[in-house]
């Protein structure tokens, strides 16, 4: 029986070996059509050729898996960079209105504000003109009123003239 001890495996050598509990020996062994056998004392073990089975249907196991991660990021990643660049496209989108209803904005009430300011240039110049006219015009009055000053009353509404030194001292 040592050399059939030889070349048996029990379960516990079986899960340090594979690196994997109970239960995926279990799946395993579905898996490759391995039944476990049990020896007089009712202990299960493996022969070394089923674990050979076990450790190849295990690596092709991992080997599929790997390759499903792989196509899965290989898919994932173009989707990922699909959604990158329709979220880049989108915000540009509304960059893009943004700005173009704020330029109408600004616009129309910059257009409200060329009015504004050629009227207030128009009411600049008008009031500057008419400073001038007052100015001529109290120049004008200044004269006058020392005309009017020169002149002395006499009766019936006659007036003579007085002397021109007087004039201008006043």
């Amino acid at each position: 029986m040592n050399a059939n001890q030889d070349k048996v495996l029990l379960p516990n050598d079986v899960r340090k070996l594979l690196n994997i509990d109970n239960k995926e020996i279990v799946e395993l062994c579905k898996k490759t059509s391995v039944n476990p056998r049990k020896d007089s004392r009712g202990q299960i073990y493996f022969s070394v050729e089923e674990v050979k089975k076990l450790k190849n249907a295990k690596s092709s196991l991992i080997n599929e898996m790997n390759e499903k991660k792989s196509a899965l990021s290989l898919v994932s990643k173009p989707n990922s960079q699909l959604v990158v660049n329709n979220l880049i496209d989108t915000l540009n989108k509304i960059e893009n209105n943004i700005t173009e209803s704020m330029t109408k904005i600004i616009d129309e009430k910059l257009e409200g504000m060329d009015d504004v300011v050629l009227e207030l240039v128009r009411c600049k110049t008008e009031n500057e003109n008419l400073k001038n006219k007052v100015n001529e015009l109290n120049k004008e009055n200044f004269k006058l009123k020392n005309i009017l000053n020169s002149f002395k009353p006499l009766v019936c509404g006659f007036y003579v003239k007085k002397e021109e030194e007087n004039n201008i001292l006043l």
